[in-house]
């Protein structure tokens, strides 16, 4: 039966991590991270297109969703933690891993860190941070001012403001309901949440890794949407430092692929992992 499972949570040492599982008996494990004000049902359009044979999880990242932490100051090494721990619990040796926008920040990190663990890696609109150090300052300057905005202002006047900037103006064509369901996926997060995530793990925070690109020995697909110029140049650099990093470009959609298209980007995704699956098995 292909089902979504309630929340689950995994305690921490200063809260709770939250995420969900769907199609649980599936033999090809999958983990998913959502962007920046997203949680784990921003894939909620993308699982029911996967092959049966998929264990697919998706996590809260710590300030997002329901996972909790009493803690204002962590960094880009809690996360990877967190993620440990849930690998553990799942009692996974290896998977594959897809990260969008942040998320895909995060799952590099993550395949940097423990390359071993991953058997694929997909980056949709990613990036590997910002390769300058004044660049980082200026960017992590900007990222508390938008942290101080959101706890003074609140939510509603965040999202108001997130929702128009040029990042996401290819999702004003999309229909109603999915502009409801994404705005009302933001205004479910708590300004105390968000504020953290942007200091801690925002951009400006985290280390480069440009310079460790080459380093990556596992399959890498970096995913972008023909409309989202700047991360378009990011990946076709990214592959630059890469020969290996397999690069697709999809016509007529924006930042969040899995939004805007999540038929072609479930078919995108799974291809490349299936093609995985069958490399890692002849390598056995």
């Amino acid at each position: 039966m292909r089902r979504f499972s309630m929340y689950k949570h995994i305690q921490l040492e200063d809260g709770k991590l939250a995420y969900q599982e769907f199609q649980e008996t599936g033999d090809i494990p999958i983990l998913f991270l959502h962007g920046f004000t997203g949680t784990s049902s921003n894939w909620n359009e993308v699982l029911p297109l996967l092959p049966t044979n998929c264990h697919a999880v998706m996590v809260d990242i710590r300030g997002h969703g329901f996972t909790t932490d009493s803690s204002s100051c962590y960094t880009m090494d809690t996360i990877l933690q967190d993620i440990e721990l849930l690998r553990k619990k799942l009692k996974w040796n290896q998977f594959h891993l897809i990260g969008y926008s942040m998320g895909a920040r995060i799952s590099l990190a993550y395949a940097l860190t423990f390359p071993e663990r991953v058997r694929s890696i997909v980056l949709e609109s990613g990036s590997p941070g910002l390769e300058k150090l004044e660049e980082r300052l200026t960017r992590q300057q900007a990222d508390s001012t938008l942290a101080d905005k959101i706890e003074t202002e609140g939510i509603l006047s965040f999202v108001n403001f997130w929702e128009d900037i040029p990042l996401f103006h290819s999702q004003k064509r999309l229909s109603d309901e999915k502009k409801k369901a994404i705005r009302e996926e933001r205004l479910s997060q708590t300004a105390r949440g968000l504020a953290n995530s942007l200091r801690n793990i925002g951009t400006g925070s985290q280390f480069s890794f440009w310079d460790r690109l080459d380093e990556m020995q596992m399959r890498c697909l970096l995913v972008v949407g023909e409309l989202d110029e700047k991360f378009v140049q990011i990946a076709q650099m990214m592959q630059n430092r890469n020969e290996k990093f397999q690069l697709v470009s999809v016509e007529d959609v924006g930042h969040a692929i899995h939004v805007e298209n999540a038929e072609k980007f479930a078919t995108i995704i799974m291809e490349f992992i299936l093609q995985s699956e069958e490399e890692l098995t002849n390598d056995a």
